[in-house]
């Protein structure tokens, strides 16, 4: 008789990878001329580390922060969910209240595995978007596509 697993070991970023991506991050926000807050969740879509510019917006940190939550959630990049929500089968889901479904989120992937999220909020979604590729790119995480 097999007997179910009670546990199962959950991966989830490290601190350090988390500050090396808001660096990474800031860097590639500085190339696109960008003020932003930039968020790093972990798995579970707990705020790991997070950092706001001097001349970023006080709602950007918020922002930030539900992008990454959003982007760790289905392990999707959040400018995704603008197609899933206009699903009528599924429109509800926009009325989550922490969803973002505007560019800047992504999920942080790791052999094809959740482990985090990273959100950035201050420029356009598309700059947002560019940002956080950037910083995956640069720290070796994958794009989740």
């Amino acid at each position: 008789m097999h007997t179910p697993a009670k546990t199962h070991i959950a991966a989830s970023i490290s601190q350090d990878a988390a500050l090396q991506l808001i660096a990474a991050a800031r860097e590639a926000c500085a190339n696109l001329g960008i003020e932003v807050a930039i968020a790093v969740t972990d798995a579970a879509g707990h705020l790991k580390a997070f950092e706001r510019s001097d001349h970023a917006r006080f709602l950007t940190a918020d922002v930030a922060i539900d992008k990454a939550w959003t982007a760790a959630s289905f392990g999707l990049g959040t400018h995704v969910w603008s197609q899933i929500i206009s699903n009528p089968d599924v429109a509800q889901l926009a009325h989550r209240p922490r969803l973002v479904a505007v560019g800047g989120g992504y999920p942080i992937l790791l052999e094809g595995q959740v482990v985090g999220g990273i959100g950035i909020s201050g420029g356009n979604a598309l700059q947002d978007q560019q940002a956080c590729e950037a910083a995956l790119v640069a720290t070796g995480f994958e794009l989740a596509r």
